[in-house]
């Protein structure tokens, strides 16, 4: 599938070099077709990593999709150049007027915190409520999923004893569902977050349908409104090293981190881990934008 981004997104030749068909805008200009428009609301800190596994991810239909990376005005990342965001995201306040097919917002690293208190929940809730509107589905990830949860049906999070963190076993409830069409009975996925959102108070709400959940890990896939609201509370885009790179960086800071559980050999961090979800991953997001982005968005907005 080809993706069209800005020609000078560092993101693109690393995909080039892994053979993923990426399109600049010149030539995407030259195709008679409708691409699907697909922003990516990036909340995570390391915004190029995250820009990397999403755009590898998105890269297994034959679809052509036109992204946009979209960022919030009401905090400054301090761990990605300002000049990098400058270049390759807009600001929310200018994609307002635009409509999208699909809408992916990310996780981020607040989950410790109420969401009240972190500095751009108030744009947050207003980009969440303008996808009401304007964007077909929206596909909400880790953070980003329980946040939709509170917004929408006033779920809680729960902080967990202790961080998440690792590959995880989880199995298929409800393999009629387009989403998880494909997927094995049982599949393994990388979470990492210091809260939960209990599956308890998940199933009391009406609204939503559980469609895969863990006994170690909790409710890994969720949706509801017929697929416009998606929740996914793992990081399937993750790729084989990001686990290690946070273990070792908290480790670095003489944090009280454990070996993430069930991804290094012999929990030998050592090892070079084994990439056990890529199939799946790409499963979910493939799954995604056929079911619930192309065959659901209006030709002509």
């Amino acid at each position: 599938m080809p993706i069209k981004v800005q020609s000078e997104l560092p993101a693109r030749a690393i995909l080039e070099k892994e053979n993923i068909f990426v399109m600049d805008e010149k030539r995407a200009m030259n195709q008679d077709i409708r691409p699907l428009n697909i922003g990516i609301l990036n909340l995570m800190p390391l915004k190029e990593d995250t820009e990397l596994q999403l755009l590898r991810s998105l890269s297994n239909t034959p679809l052509q999709l036109d992204i946009t990376f979209i960022t919030v005005s009401s905090h400054e990342s301090r761990n990605t150049a300002q000049s990098h965001i400058n270049k390759f995201y807009e600001p929310f306040s200018a994609v307002k007027g635009r409509r999208f097919d699909g809408l992916i917002i990310t996780g981020a690293p607040v989950e410790q915190m109420e969401f009240e208190e972190v500095d751009y929940w108030a744009e947050l809730v207003e980009i969440m409520d303008w996808a009401e509107i304007y964007v077909t589905s929206t596909l909400f990830i880790c953070w980003g999923a329980q946040a939709a949860m509170y917004h929408y049906y006033g779920l809680r999070k729960k902080l967990l004893p202790q961080k998440l963190f690792g590959l995880y076993r989880h199995r298929v409830l409800n393999r009629k569902e387009p989403l998880v069409r494909g997927f094995d009975d049982v599949f393994m996925m990388p979470h990492s977050r210091h809260t939960t959102v209990d599956a308890g108070d998940i199933r009391a709400c009406k609204e939503l349908e559980i469609l895969a959940e863990s006994q170690e890990a909790g409710v890994f896939a969720a949706m509801a409104q017929e697929g416009r609201r998606v929740f996914v509370f793992g990081h399937p885009e993750y790729d084989r090293l990001t686990l290690e790179k946070e273990y070792l960086r908290d480790k670095g800071k003489g944090l009280d981190i454990q070996v993430p559980d069930n991804y290094f050999q012999n929990d030998d961090s050592s090892t070079r881990p084994l990439l056990m979800w890529r199939a799946h991953a790409n499963t979910l997001y493939t799954n995604w934008i056929n079911y619930y982005v192309y065959q659901l968005t209006p030709y002509v907005w």
